[in-house]
């Protein structure tokens, strides 16, 4: 009961200026070839809206999706954000060719003051977005949910910068914790946190951020594993072995999940679960996830994170994906990525005199990468103890550090091959980064302008 009045308290103050946040529930339905939606509830959240106030429109042209809100009446764009979803890397795999499933997703904005047109869009093969499903939502409608969603815990002001309109609110949420281990998850939170901000452009931009803790309590510690045998419910519904792989951690109990997040101010969510074997994951404009315990996780922490921050693209092309990649070489939408070397989207960033596309030491890196990938499936196959998981990655990570820090063009910019699950046919901007590599390297020099131009998105310098 204290939590929800300090919550209320906290709401009052910014009720007078701030619209409250609304959120539409809804289901993802289809397979390879088809998709339907469907509205679940719309739900108005205990909080006031975290956004900010003047940039409701999203100009970072991200996602394979994206929505707008817009005046039913004048047609008046209010809103607008693009996003990736479950739903959207589940089409790519082999198991939507045979069958038809259903996903929960939502949408979040700032309550209108009368109806709305909703407007879901998708990238198309020219790289557009076009309409797929259209909806009119009257915030007076009587059957809107207003209902408190059951508590998730006391909030916890990680780090307060300002007033969440005014900042980027990052949400750290706990799954698989116990009552007993809530110190745990602050201590885990505290630790992911100062993680994050010890890498450039977060460093520089620490200010510019809120962050919030909250952790539901778990009646067991740990999440499922399915492919062990184990098998759990945890508040939030996380899960390993998403779509097949062993290390792919995601949870597809999304109203669980909404309804525990509601409780914090938010734009981002990071889900850290509590265990020690090797896992995370992260989509853009959902969430991202990452294991508590193992000794990657800093590392996992920050590249999941850029992921679901600001739409990276994973650049590293020798291990394994639960998903099909397209054959088409179509110009990725995402900021690291291009599959035009000779004018890549940060040509502006370019070392001068670079050759383009950029030779590198890319057949030795193959060789050494694909023989500790097949070393890692025999680890895990034998189901041998983390700690050999960890060793291993250590070992790859000292001889990738090796390879790309001797490089010739080791530190420029300019297009090098191999990126977005890809040998051929798609370039990243340097030979290293933690969309990469598990290298102590940190962000590209792409990967960095593509967080910044978030962060202006929320919290521009003034």
């Amino acid at each position: 009961m204290r939590l929800v009045l300090l919550l209320f308290a906290f709401a009052a103050a910014l009720l007078a200026s701030t619209p409250r946040t609304l959120r539409v529930d809804y289901f993802h339905t289809g397979s390879a070839t088809q998709e339907v939606f469907s509205l679940d509830r719309v739900v108005r959240e205990p909080l006031p809206w975290p956004g900010p106030r003047d940039r409701g429109i999203d100009d970072t042209n991200l996602g394979k999706y994206a929505f707008e809100v817009a005046e039913a009446a004048t047609g008046r764009l209010l809103y607008s954000r693009g996003f990736c979803s479950i739903y959207g890397e589940w089409e790519t795999t082999d198991e939507a060719k045979a069958l038809t499933r259903t996903f929960s997703e939502s949408l979040r904005f700032p309550e209108p003051g009368g109806p709305v047109k909703v407007t879901l869009k998708k990238r198309d093969a020219a790289n557009a977005f076009k309409p797929i499903w259209t909806f009119t939502l009257d915030p007076a409608d009587p059957a809107l949910d207003r209902a408190l969603p059951p508590s998730a815990g006391a909030l916890i002001p990680l780090q307060r910068s300002g007033e969440p309109s005014e900042k980027v609110d990052l949400l750290i949420l706990g799954d698989g914790y116990t009552a007993g281990e809530r110190a745990k998850f602050e201590g885990d939170a505290r630790r992911m946190m100062e993680t994050l901000f010890a890498q450039q452009p977060f460093k520089d931009h620490r200010s510019d951020f809120n962050v919030w803790g909250l952790c539901p309590s778990a009646e067991a510690s740990g999440i499922a594993r399915p492919s062990t045998g184990l098998h759990r419910r945890s508040p939030l519904g996380s899960t390993y072995d998403a779509f097949g792989s062993e290390r792919y951690v995601l949870t597809f109990e999304n109203r669980a999940l909404r309804d525990a997040a509601a409780w914090a101010p938010y734009e981002f969510m990071e889900i850290l679960v509590n265990g020690q074997t090797y896992g995370g994951g992260g989509i853009f404009g959902l969430y991202a996830t990452v294991a508590s315990d193992n000794a990657f996780s800093p590392y996992i922490f920050v590249h999941e994170f850029g992921h679901h921050f600001a739409g990276l693209a994973d650049e590293y092309y020798t291990s394994d994906v639960a998903y099909e990649t397209s054959k088409a070489r179509l110009e990725p939408w995402e900021p690291n990525a291009t599959a035009d070397p000779r004018n890549p989207k940060w040509k502006h960033l370019l070392t001068p005199g670079i050759p383009l596309p950029t030779p590198w030491r890319k057949e030795a890196f193959e060789r050494h990468s694909y023989a500790m990938k097949e070393l890692r499936k025999q680890i895990r196959a034998e189901n041998r103890p983390e700690s050999e998981m960890e060793a291993h990655f250590r070992r790859e990570q000292a001889e990738d550090s090796r390879l790309l820090g001797s490089d010739t063009h080791s530190g420029q910019v300019g297009a090098f091959e191999g990126a977005n699950y890809e040998a051929a046919g798609y370039y990243r901007s340097q030979t290293d980064c933690i969309m990469f590599t598990r290298d102590e390297v940190g962000f590209c020099a792409a990967c960095r302008a593509g967080i910044e131009r978030v962060i202006r998105l929320y919290a521009p310098r003034r």
